[in-house]
């Protein structure tokens, strides 16, 4: 049994020299970017890209001027200074 086993691998040992590297192009459609500068994106890309952006901007500080108690809260943060030790779990001594 280990002898069948130990003569595989050594075929298979044997093969590995024999495999030649084979160059493959880069799957799933980037560029490789290796020491070299990035190729330009497409100009609808980047015009939708601002758009996007500017859009978000927009919802994001619309909804802030509009409806700030949603990031700041809605009612007044209460004074601690005003708390009772009793209140805030203290003991009585």
């Amino acid at each position: 049994m280990l002898i069948s086993r130990g003569l595989s691998v050594l075929t298979r040992l044997n093969n590995l020299n024999n495999v030649t590297v084979l160059n493959q192009p880069i799957r799933n459609g980037h560029h490789w970017n290796y020491r070299k500068a990035r190729p330009t994106p497409p100009r609808n890309m980047v015009l939708m890209a601002e758009l996007i952006q500017g859009f978000a901007w927009w919802w994001v500080l619309w909804h802030l001027w509009t409806e700030p108690g949603h990031v700041f809260g809605e009612f007044e943060y209460p004074d601690a200074s005003k708390w009772t030790d009793d209140e805030l779990g203290i003991p009585s001594s």
